[in-house]
This record gives C-alpha cells, structure tokens and sequence, in this order.
C-alpha cells in the first residue's frame, strides 16, 4: 500500500491513537486500507484485539504515541479524547510529522471550561448527556461500555489555550467548540 493513494474503500492509512476498545478503528477499517490503533493501555488493547475480527484491516499496538508511534506516513491520524493525556503540543508536532503529504489530523479533545460559553455549553451537555444516554439504553440501566473503562484524567487546557497553542505548531488549523466539553481540530498537511 502506498500512503497518499486513495483505495476503493477510501483512505489508504490510519492511525488512531488512544483507540481504546476499538470501536472507532473498526468503523474506520470500513473506510481505510489499513487501520493503526494504538493505545497505552495493554488491558484495553488487549480487549480490542478481542473484539476485532480477524477480517478487518486493524492493528492493535500497545504504544506510547510520544515515545513509539508506529512509522507512518498516515494519510489520516485521529484521536478521541485522547491529546489531553499527552503533552499537547508535542503531541501535535509528533501528529504532524507521521503525516503523508495531504494528509490529514482530525482531533476530537476536552477542554476546560472558564469562559461565560463554556459554561453555558456546558450547562446545555448535561441534561443533553443524559437524554442520550436514556435513549441509547431505552430507559434501562445499563454497564459501562468496555471503550469506557481505560484510565482517564480531566482537560487542564481552556479552549483558547488549545487554539493558541495548535496555532503555533499547525497554521490553518480549524477548531470548534462542540458540546459534551470537546472541542474539534482539523487541519491538512500541505
């Protein structure tokens, strides 16, 4: 497979760091060639090996993303809640330099909530929160879902502290305040 060159399905190469359970990169493999999902905990990745089958174009990797992300280029690496257990921006410039000639990162984060439209964002993710949540369980109580269960730790950056920061290391990229507390960040490799 060749990086940069787009397969029947889509997208030639994918890294998802912070995949977890795997969820995501399985859906992923729907659409790429191949799919790198890297997580640094071995517990979760073992679970995601399991509920991968052994069809699907997916790699599960036991990784720190900082120290050993697997050689790219990747035409596309995403995250999912992930960038805010990293050093952020050194997080972003590791991104930036697995990915091939156009390709692109696409982050979905947490942010820390300090302005007035934080908070009224906030305040409308939760009873938002917990309306999809009852219709996604029609009402019954139900387990925590396993791509819940890895170790996790609350956003310390505010949204304007992400933005001035990946600014510096990625010109271009676009960044929206989303609900549920996250944030998007896109931005294309020239």
């Amino acid at each position: 497979m060749v990086p940069g060159k787009i397969t029947p399905a889509g997208i030639a190469a994918v890294t998802f760091v912070g995949s977890g359970s795997g969820d995501l990169a399985r859906l992923l493999a729907g659409r790429a060639a191949s799919v790198q999902a890297v997580d640094s905990d071995p517990v979760i990745t073992g679970q995601a090996r399991k509920l991968t089958p052994s069809g699907l174009p997916v790699t599960c990797t036991v990784a720190d993303a900082m120290a050993e992300l697997p050689a790219g280029p990747y035409d596309v690496i995403t995250c999912v809640a992930t960038v805010h257990h990293l050093p952020f921006s050194q997080a972003l410039t590791r991104f930036r330099r697995h990915l091939a000639p156009g390709g692109t990162l696409v982050i979905v984060g947490l942010f820390r909530a300090r302005t007035p439209v934080d908070h009224l964002l906030g305040g409308v993710a939760i009873p938002a929160n917990i309306a999809v949540g009852w219709l996604k369980n029609r009402g019954r109580f139900s387990e925590r879902p396993v791509s819940m269960t890895a170790p996790t730790r609350s956003a310390e950056m505010t949204f304007g502290e992400i933005v001035r920061e990946a600014g510096d290391v990625l010109p271009g990229a676009r960044l929206r305040r989303r609900l549920f507390w996250r944030y998007t960040l896109v931005w294309n490799q020239p």
